[in-house]
């Protein structure tokens, strides 16, 4: 793994929502071939964080870096390029095919006016194929399932190829097969490319399993970042979600049960 680039850095950041300061103060690095997961209760601003990091919403102090300069001085097109996110929900709000869909992810690297190349659409096809979609290349995308839609979204993402991926809660409409199946996935392409991934995550376990550090958001203000050892705890958990939990390690993984 790599860890010699911060791709992104947030320095004293601070989030509010509604009048509510929900992250007051972040110092944050995350670096290349690195895996972090978010973590805290409905409501406590895990979304709205990931918005800030990503530069869709202005923090209410502090700033973003992105691959060691000021995210707001980036051209739009360039951070299109470096970094991707996938949101919560997707809209298609126009018919098209599995395809064309998976290809917006080519777009931030397409000059204007220019088509997408064969070479941008084996890029695409890959990704299909890495998330369990073959085959389904010409299909409406309106006639997906949802656990399909989100898995399209993973692949859309990977086709565009980003030094930063930006994930709000990727497992969303998945069965526990496809919930594994695509965070090996994100492992793999980690580890492959380097890729920084950051992940609003609802199980400790599968973000005890799948990445190296832990941000804990407490809705307060308050923020918690280390290593998951450190962080992944029953009495930090407990706390966080207000609600008393165990932990219980099984071949050397870790689970939590609420009690």
């Amino acid at each position: 793994m790599s860890v010699h680039l911060n791709v992104l850095r947030a320095r004293g950041l601070s989030v509010a929502v509604g009048g509510r300061t929900v992250v007051d103060g972040l110092d944050l690095q995350i670096a290349a071939g690195e895996r972090l997961a978010i973590l805290g209760r409905n409501g406590a601003g895990k979304t709205t964080l990931l918005h800030t990091l990503a530069g869709l919403r202005e923090p209410a102090a502090g700033a973003v870096e992105l691959c060691g300069e000021a995210l707001v001085q980036i051209p739009p097109r360039r951070v299109a390029q470096l970094r991707g996110v996938l949101l919560q929900q997707q809209l298609d709000a126009f018919p098209a095919s599995v395809l064309e869909t998976a290809l917006i992810g080519r777009h931030p690297w397409l000059e204007r006016w220019a088509w997408e190349s064969a070479a941008d659409a084996d890029i695409a096809r890959e990704a299909l194929s890495a998330v369990g979609l073959d085959g389904f290349a010409a299909r409406d995308v309106h006639t997906l399932s949802g656990g399909e839609r989100q898995r399209l979204a993973v692949a859309t993402l990977l086709t565009q190829q980003p030094r930063l991926a930006l994930l709000d809660e990727p497992l969303s409409h998945l069965d526990l097969n496809h919930q594994i199946a695509v965070l090996e996935l994100l492992t793999r392409r980690v580890r492959e490319t380097g890729m920084a991934l950051t992940m609003v995550m609802h199980d400790p376990g599968l973000a005890a399993r799948y990445c190296e550090r832990v941000l804990l958001v407490h809705g307060d203000g308050r923020v918690e970042v280390g290593a998951v050892a450190e962080m992944l705890t029953a009495e930090r958990l407990s706390a966080l979600y207000q609600h008393p939990l165990r932990m219980v390690e099984v071949d050397g993984q870790r689970c939590f049960l609420p009690l």
